[in-house]
């Protein structure tokens, strides 16, 4: 029996799919949270002697896992519930991230002895919480209501923040000019560009799904709207993340109005569940076998306990003084709410991808890979298996909030 098609190995993809239905199985009966087992089912799995080998890049995280997340976790955001919070939401995606990376990249440069654009590099692709990481977790929770749309609503805008200025930093390490008149106009377009893109995008699928009626063919262009917002926007070099948020937003909020039928809808929303269970699962399982080939050892314990202690610092920075900021409103941030917000800031795949590419040039390109694998490493297995029990301590879950 064949077991390769055109080069795809098609045994190994069997594999891992069927160890992800396996572990969302066990996951679920035991209360372990799916992404930690995923990542430690993808370590076992790496030391199994004559395993496949897998090789986790920045193409396939960006080009095949990412835009279905995204576009999946932006489908299922309630227009009116994530306007409602956005004030709060794009504090923390702008001033946050700036603030987190802040820290972070004082931290390396004073501590450590980084160049300033290679702490600026790991500070800002660290600063962002993976949505990835964050929806997949939050999901199994059953959290609060508003709890879950500030964690989810603010993964998703702070991971498009931190493409943009990750991006601008790339282009400053490869020689571009730094100055403001040149940074600025790439950054407003990098943030702009994705939004009109995705909406572009987004609508020209919405008119043609206004056409028909037929379930297949809507979550055929609805997979073309979320793949096609985010390589037409990396392809004119704007930000790929916001391209494809925006296109689940619109399509999940305005295609109810008609275009999606009230018969496809449903069918469409499951599809996309079942992409960004495979997506996830991919992910996670990926990371897990990828850590196996890490040498963190090289990078040093001391250096690799300095990145986490940063990386929390920065998340604390971010979130609890801007937090507080709408304590007098009506948009006010529970304490509770505070502390999940910066324990639940959880890294995974989206820093990896970024990590991975890194310019040559830069001085600390070994040492921002391996920081990112052990920052990650840190998030899921520490952070990871301890969100549900501060979740359920903090009395934050609907159950417990209906009571």
């Amino acid at each position: 029996m064949r077991w390769r098609m055109d080069g795809i190995a098609l045994a190994p993809i069997g594999l891992l799919l069927l160890v992800a239905c396996l572990i969302a199985m066990i996951s679920r009966r035991v209360g372990l949270p799916y992404s930690v087992g995923l990542v430690a089912a993808g370590l076992l799995i790496a030391l199994i002697p004559q395993a496949p080998k897998f090789s986790l890049s920045r193409d396939l995280i960006f080009n095949i896992l990412l835009p279905p997340l995204v576009f999946e976790a932006a489908l299922q955001l309630p227009w009116k519930d994530f306007r409602r919070e956005l004030p709060v939401t794009l504090t923390l995606a702008l001033i946050g991230v700036a603030l987190a990376a802040l820290v972070v990249a004082a931290g390396l440069h004073y501590w450590l002895s980084w160049s300033w654009i290679g702490a600026s590099l790991f500070a800002v692709l660290i600063a962002a919480t993976d949505p990835v990481a964050v929806i997949a977790a939050f999901k199994e929770m059953n959290a609060d209501k508003r709890l879950c749309m500030l964690v989810e609503s603010e993964s998703l805008l702070n991971d498009g923040v931190v493409a943009v200025a990750f991006a601008v930093l790339v282009g400053v390490a490869g020689g571009a000019s730094a100055g403001i008149g040149s940074v600025v106009p790439a950054f407003l377009w990098t943030l702009v560009g994705g939004a009109l893109i995705g909406t572009l995008v987004s609508g020209l699928i919405l008119l043609l799904a206004g056409r028909t009626n037929d379930h297949l063919v809507e979550i055929t262009l609805t997979t073309l709207a979320a793949y096609g917002s985010f390589l037409i926007a990396e392809r004119f070099h704007a930000s790929g993340v916001l391209a494809s948020l925006t296109a689940g937003l619109i399509i999940g909020n305005f295609g109810s109005m008609g275009a999606i039928s009230d018969t496809g809808r449903p069918h469409v929303l499951a599809a996309w569940e079942f992409f960004a269970f495979v997506a996830n699962s991919f992910v996670f399982l990926l990371i897990g076998i990828q850590l196996v080939d890490v040498p963190i050892g090289r990078l040093g314990w001391e250096t690799a306990a300095i990145a986490i202690v940063l990386v929390l610092a920065g998340r604390a920075v971010a979130v609890y003084p801007l937090s507080n900021l709408f304590r007098p409103t009506r948009l006010k941030v529970p304490f509770g709410f505070q502390n999940v917000l910066f324990w639940g800031g959880l890294r995974g795949a989206l820093a990896l991808a970024l990590a991975l590419t890194v310019p040559l040039t830069v001085p600390e390109r070994g040492p921002i890979i391996l920081s990112a694998f052990v920052v990650v490493a840190f998030s899921i297995f520490v952070q990871g298996l301890t969100m549900p029990w501060l979740v359920e301590r903090l009395g934050l879950t609907r159950k417990r909030r209906a009571k």
